[in-house]
């Protein structure tokens, strides 16, 4: 039975996933954020509960890149395609290239299976992260809607986003190996700098967050490299 439990908890992400999708059509935010963060939470889990049980199977790794590229790659781009919509009531098929960030998550998942390389840490930007960068862009429009409901930048967003989902960019997994300071410096600075900023900016605090990820994951690899 024990080895159906992280299964069970990657097939609830895909439904918060799915969920999400509709609420994201429908435009109800709150209720797209509700689902995101369970599905964060579910994908969060789910691998530690495999290794945790030693019920690791392939079947489980292909289950769970399935549920994300519903949960952190369809959602984000039916953000941007609905972002896009209000930036261009006009256009008819422009809004459509929200649907690039779907694309390069598919890419991203699929090169993220097969690369030996990212097996504690990440190589480009993984999907959740950028799922959560892109959930904060219609907060910040509700305040500053001049600045994201602007094709211009949704569609430059869109394009960005979709390089560093595939880029070279190392970027360190938040996978505790031990707790030792040395080691995890930087995951505990980032750790604590997230909470901080999120308390004062809450989702729109976001985009900062992903730059500090960027910007702490630089110095993590580059200590790396000197130590070796």
């Amino acid at each position: 039975m024990k080895k159906h439990i992280p299964n069970l908890l990657t097939c609830l992400n895909l439904f918060s996933g799915c969920i999400a999708v509709l609420m994201a059509l429908e435009g109800n935010l709150k209720a797209v954020t509700i689902c995101v963060l369970a599905s964060g939470i579910f994908d969060f889990f789910d691998g530690m509960v495999a290794r945790l049980l030693h019920v690791k199977s392939p079947i489980g790794k292909e289950l769970d890149s399935l549920a994300d590229m519903v949960s952190f790659g369809f959602l984000p781009g039916t953000i941007m395609f609905t972002l896009l919509q209000k930036a261009l009531p006009d256009a008819s098929l422009l809004p459509y290239l929200g649907f690039i960030i779907t694309v390069f998550s598919a890419l991203r998942l699929a090169k993220f299976n097969l690369d030996e390389r990212q097996t504690s840490d990440f190589i480009g930007l993984n999907t959740p992260m950028n799922t959560f960068y892109v959930l904060s862009l219609p907060y910040i429009a509700d305040k500053y809607p001049e600045l994201i409901i602007n094709p211009i930048f949704l569609i430059c967003s869109a394009l960005l986003t979709s390089y560093l989902l595939i880029s070279e960019i190392r970027l360190f997994s938040m996978k505790f190996s031990s707790m030792d300071w040395a080691t995890n410096k930087y995951r505990f600075i980032f750790l604590f700098l997230t909470l901080v900023l999120f308390a004062i900016g809450q989702f729109m605090a976001l985009p900062v967050i992903l730059l500090l990820y960027f910007i702490l994951s630089a110095l993590h690899f580059n200590k790396k490299n000197d130590l070796a």
